[in-house]
């Protein structure tokens, strides 16, 4: 028999007859990607494109060109000919499409919102720890300096050895001012 043949069957007779028929999975690579009947999206790139819809309808830009739109839709409604008119006056299609802006947009401001209080949280902790080690570190710097102060009390510094040699130096000016006044009484 060829290598290859003996290793084939050799694969079979051990793994049984049943399993000769599926293909083994390769434990070091990955699965091949399945195929999906739901489409697939990006969490991340559907939070950042909440945030960026979110972000404009937040802005005075956003309430200029709606307000433009409406009074254009209603004064075409309502001065436009008759056949030209495709929302009468009570403007059911302009509240329809009002309505439903407004239903994607609640939850599109939320979804918006519960990102940035997730990246808040997040700030808030990395705020928390670095207060805490700057704290900690202020404790040990005061402990370090309370220990340098008390190290320099027993420590003999420049004005006190002045002052001790001043007090020496008039020490032996008075010795000599002492002996110089018993040599001239004696005389």
């Amino acid at each position: 028999m060829v290598p290859e043949r003996e290793t084939a069957a050799r694969e079979r007779a051990a793994s049984g007859a049943t399993a000769s028929s599926r293909t083994r999975a390769r434990l070091d690579q990955p699965r091949p990607p399945r195929r999906r009947l739901l489409p697939e999206w990006d969490p991340e790139a559907f939070g950042r494109l909440s945030e960026r819809i979110a972000r404009f309808l937040g802005t005075g830009r956003f309430i200029v060109w709606m307000t433009v739109v409406i009074i254009l839709w209603v004064l075409w409604n309502v001065a436009a000919p008759s056949a030209l008119r495709f929302d009468e006056y009570p403007f059911i299609f302009l509240t329809l499409a009002l309505s439903l802006q407004a239903s994607y947009a609640a939850p599109l401001i939320l979804l918006a919102q519960n990102r940035q209080d997730d990246r808040d949280r997040v700030n808030l902790e990395q705020d928390r720890k670095q207060n805490e080690r700057s704290i900690a570190d202020t404790e040990y710097l005061t402990r370090e300096i309370a220990a340098l102060r008390i190290g320099l009390g027993e420590v003999a510094t420049r004005d006190w050895i002045r002052s001790e040699l001043q007090d020496l130096v008039r020490d032996l000016e008075e010795r000599q001012d002492g002996r110089r006044s018993c040599t001239y009484g004696l005389v």
